[in-house]
């Protein structure tokens, strides 16, 4: 998004560091300029809730070499933030990623997610509503720094005729207009889960098309992909990278399936037929839908985190749309990649290549079957 074990550095052999001042905190003001850039059609009570939570989140980071070296620190955490530290550096120096300061602060939010999104979609589409921005421009969903504040959102757009689904998200990029620290709500997932997300985090900081969601979660997808491929190799972990290799086509086939009941529902939604009709067909595709995940899950042994959500909630249009947003444009840059030899140079200069064109040539490179 513009957003899941144990370290190889064992506590004792941390090295004595003289204490460090605190982070520099940006101002409420400056925050409020950089998102009023990011989000300037927004009304004047959803920027000051997107600025307060960010400035709540700058305020509250400290250096992770302070975090590591406080006394007070449990020592699972000195683990986890020593593995963080090698990933990020991991992620300059061999993937080729900005070298900044995001990633290099932690912060403690106390919550289950930093932000909540809230995605929609029209009651007889699989296109996801779009919300416009100045610099980022259109994306398929709008964030809260407050739960609440999402779902009251979420249940205007359902009286509207909206389906919708509010999605905890762990991290977000500013596109590295601020420091984006470690949060909290990172930590959950463990170890390789969390530089997954630094990697796809920092690929957001590296390219970023205005009004092509698809196209900018798709590259960072397959950075994130090919970084955690590259970055249990380099920690010799063979065990870990098949496990790895089995949850990604895990994911692919989960992926396939949502895309099929998508493609049909389009067909539904273009055929003309009267409302009633559609809507019975509507329940009936979601239905055989729900069942084949579950006969996936069942047949491959594993247990998506969003499955049981899907099926208490019921899946609706907005749950094909937001999914569609990361993995549609996937193989296309996959096989970017392997034109470039799997050098992530060539990789890169390509992307940036084909982000100057016009949108339908990119669909045509990379968003195509």
């Amino acid at each position: 998004m513009v957003t899941q074990a144990a370290s190889s550095t064992p506590a004792n052999a941390r090295r004595i560091r003289p204490r460090r001042a605190g982070l520099p905190t940006p101002r409420l003001a400056l925050v409020a300029a950089v998102l009023a850039a990011l989000s300037g059609c927004a009304s004047t009570r959803y920027l000051w809730q997107a600025a307060s939570g960010e400035w709540h989140v700058l305020h509250g980071r400290r250096p992770i070499v302070d975090v590591i070296d406080d006394p007070q620190t449990p020592q699972p955490m000195i683990r986890e933030l020593a593995y963080v530290r090698e990933a990020r550096r991991f992620a300059s120096k061999r993937l080729g990623l900005p070298d900044n300061d995001s990633y290099r602060s932690y912060v403690s939010l106390g919550r289950r997610y930093v932000v909540w999104n809230v995605v929609a979609a029209p009651k007889f589409s699989v296109k996801p509503k779009q919300w416009c921005f100045p610099i980022a421009g259109c994306v398929a969903y709008r964030g809260y720094f407050h739960e609440r504040s999402a779902r009251d959102f979420a249940e205007k757009l359902k009286r509207r005729g909206y389906d919708v689904v509010v999605e905890g998200v762990p991290a977000y990029s500013t596109l590295g207009r601020l420091p984006d620290p470690v949060m909290s709500t990172m930590m959950r997932y463990g170890s390789e889960e969390l530089a997954a997300m630094i990697f796809h985090e920092l690929a957001h900081q590296m390219l970023y098309v205005k009004n092509d969601s698809r196209f900018d979660e798709a590259f960072a997808m397959t950075v994130e992909n090919e970084g955690m491929k590259r970055w249990l190799a380099y920690r010799r972990q063979p065990q870990r990278f098949v496990e790895f290799e089995r949850q990604s086509a895990a994911a692919r086939q989960l992926a396939a399936l949502l895309r099929r009941a998508r493609d049909r529902l389009a067909g539904v939604y273009a055929s003309g037929v009267a409302p009633k009709r559609m809507l019975r067909e509507k329940k009936a595709v979601f239905s055989r839908l729900a069942q084949r995940i579950g006969s996936l899950e069942r047949r491959l042994r594993f247990r998506s985190p969003l499955y049981d959500r899907w099926i208490a909630e019921g899946l609706n249009n907005a749950d094909l749309a937001s999914v569609g947003t990361y993995y549609d444009c996937l193989p296309g840059f996959e096989r970017l990649l392997r034109k470039a030899g799997g050098s992530l140079p060539r990789f890169y200069a390509a992307a940036r290549r084909l982000a100057h064109e016009p949108r339908p040539e990119r669909d045509r490179q990379v968003c195509r079957p």
